[in-house]
């Protein structure tokens, strides 16, 4: 409804099947988007930018293979594939004004596209397009959305997730190789552990990155099957039979990414499956990631009652009270990124579900957590690779004073003077706050060049036997 202290002039009347109503004068939306704006005044969240271009490549390309089959008029053809592509391109953003938790369908949001594109084509064009008649020619809200989710998420993830994983690998994988042999305490359990080098435990981060990379790419094999051309259900009603096929060839073309038609359009249709795979392999992502930043949390803690093993770069000031103090914001803000990525999924697991019969309700919602996950991620992905992994700094003496004190050495002697007899060294080691070496020398009396080789924090690293 129009504001009481609006005035006339600032209206258009526009009509759908319920009747008249007013809309804004310089919308280029219509009744049916009109409808949706008053009817869900729920969040102010908008379906995202991602969501509205891939929307717009859908109906360039269904423009033009209706016009191919001469079932639009060459002038129709044209003109909408030309608002299509605009609106794909973001210069129409602000005329998409649905909220994000509306009819379950997404049939608003199909509707909104629909009726901006009728009017751009309609401006530039001879004749009146009508946006269910021509822009919406051989289609379904029931088709257009879930297909607009698959083509949206798959360009957001080979665009802006996967290039940043494959960055964040690359720089950890570089400062792995940089820092070489430097040995440090292993731990588990956060307690003392065998030793390892910085190359080791950054390649253990390399290596879950490369399985979360490998896991999402085989995930888009599936969600590059489009439902398009099955319409209301499934059946393909009012759609040329060669229209589904058509569709995935000219999506293709347009995003210079491979779509293909899905073999049972009833399934793309009813359920969101292809969705929430990918949802979950992102939720093992952001597993990885929270667990790679909190290991950088614990490695750069104290830095003097902490490991204080490395120092992040510094980039605000970290207390308000406490002069001087130095937070690992990036990490940090990861975590939280993680953490949101992790209720996402569980809100697109539940909408998943909600397919009753054939068609999923929740469609909205998969869409705009699914885009917000690949979006945070890939963001968060590049400030951990270039605001925090490429600026650390190893801290050698802490590392090596911690990694010289460290009682579970002892463990390599365990193939030469038994279980029972290393654990009476470490635990005295422990109690008396001496170097592991100089007990085990006055425990075992054995040669203590011997005990040296043997307790090599360097060959350690390396596994295998220290006593043959």
């Amino acid at each position: 409804m129009a504001n009481k202290n609006s005035r006339i002039e600032d209206f258009r009347i526009e009509h759908d099947s319920m009747g008249e109503l007013q809309v804004p004068a310089e919308a280029l939306w219509g009744a049916q988007t009109q409808r949706a704006v008053q009817n869900f005044p729920v969040s102010g969240q908008r379906m995202p930018r991602e969501f509205i271009r891939a929307m717009g490549l859908v109906k360039a390309a269904a423009a033009e293979i209706n016009g191919g089959f001469g079932l639009l008029g060459k002038g129709a053809s044209r003109s909408i594939r030309k608002a299509a592509l605009e609106v794909a391109a973001g210069g129409h953003d602000a005329h998409f004004p649905v909220d994000v938790f509306q009819t379950g369908s997404g049939t608003s949001c199909n509707m909104n596209a629909n009726e901006v594109i009728a009017t751009l084509a309609s401006r530039a064009g001879r004749a009146k397009v009508h946006p269910n008649d021509h822009v919406n020619l051989g289609q379904s809200s029931n088709d257009v959305i879930p297909t607009a989710i698959r083509v949206s998420a798959q360009l957001a993830t080979v665009e802006h997730l996967l290039p940043a994983l494959r960055h964040l690998r690359r720089i950890i994988e570089r400062r792995g190789r940089s820092l070489g042999k430097l040995t440090k305490t292993g731990r588990t359990h956060l307690m003392d552990a065998m030793p390892l080098t910085f190359a080791q435990e950054f390649g253990a981060w390399a290596a879950q990155l490369a399985s979360a990379q490998e896991r999402i790419e085989d995930a888009l094999k599936r969600l590059r099957r489009l439902p398009i051309g099955g319409t209301a259900i499934g059946t393909g009603i009012n759609a040329d039979p060669r229209f589904g096929k058509a569709m995935a060839k000219a999506l293709s073309t347009l995003a210079g990414t491979r779509f293909e038609p899905a073999a049972n359009k009833f399934e793309g249709i009813a359920s969101q499956d292809d969705a929430v795979e990918l949802s979950g392999q992102l939720n093992a992502l952001a597993v990885a990631l929270m667990k790679i930043s909190n290991d950088l949390r614990w490695m750069n803690s104290g830095p003097l009652a902490g490991l204080g093993e490395i120092e992040l770069p510094a980039l605000q000031p970290g207390s308000s009270i406490m002069p001087g103090k130095v937070n690992p914001v990036i990490p940090e803000a990861a975590c939280m990124v993680c953490a949101q990525v992790m209720g996402h999924h569980t809100a697109i697991t539940v909408a998943g579900q909600s397919g009753n019969f054939q068609l999923n309700v929740m469609l909205p919602l998969i869409a705009a957590n699914l885009l917000d996950s690949i979006r945070l991620l890939g963001i968060t992905m590049r400030l951990l690779a270039d605001d925090a992994v490429a600026g650390l700094k190893p801290r050698p003496e802490r590392v090596r004073e911690a990694l010289g004190r460290n009682p579970i050495l002892v463990t390599a002697l365990n193939p030469v003077i038994g279980y029972e007899k290393a654990a009476a060294i470490a635990k005295q080691a422990y109690r008396e706050g001496r170097p592991v070496l100089e007990v085990a020398v006055e425990a075992t009396g054995m040669d203590e060049k011997e005990l040296r080789r043997l307790l090599d924090p360097a060959a350690l690293t390396r596994g295998g036997i220290q006593g043959s």
